[in-house]
């Protein structure tokens, strides 16, 4: 959504999490009722227990790097058992991704700690799970139906 955007949600997710793909039915659902009113923000907040959670964030975020950020970040979200290193390939070569720059981009250390930033971040906003949402500052714990963000949604663009 655009920057100005009168609503801001913050969403804390990983991508080998199922509930955070079925929590993107009712993100989508927002972002196209709410067209122009709404802005998503994406943090990372891998799980210790989904290994492939770090390797699949690392892509994405690598892939911001040359625009394609969300077009990976909806393949992902699409099948949370999809995120073997053949499938990872497989989605930046869909993604028509500069292969040799998103390799060298996925070896670097920094991309790795800024996904560890955002899970510091989450941490000390409260979050233990995914998928978590912040909607200005309201939040929102797990896939929840999309009438409980059209209410909060309604309600800041009333108070905006």
């Amino acid at each position: 959504g655009p920057a100005d955007a009168p609503v801001t949600i913050v969403q804390f997710a990983e991508f080998q999490c199922p509930y955070c793909g079925k929590a993107r039915e009712s993100i989508d659902q927002v972002l196209a009722n709410y067209d122009g009113k709404v802005k998503l923000v994406f943090r990372d907040f891998p799980l210790g227990f989904h290994d492939k959670a770090i390797p699949a964030a690392i892509a994405a975020n690598c892939a911001d790097k040359q625009g394609k950020y969300w077009e990976v970040h909806d393949a992902f979200m699409k099948d949370q058992t999809a995120l073997a290193e053949a499938d990872i390939q497989r989605v930046a070569k869909a993604a028509k991704l500069d292969l040799p720059a998103w390799e060298e981009c996925r070896k670097d250390p920094a991309v790795e700690a800024e996904i560890k930033k955002d899970e510091a971040d989450g941490q000390a906003a409260g979050v233990t799970g995914t998928p978590a949402f912040f909607i200005n500052g309201v939040f929102i714990n797990g896939a929840q139906p999309y009438q409980k963000f059209k209410a909060i949604v309604d309600a800041e663009i009333k108070r905006g």
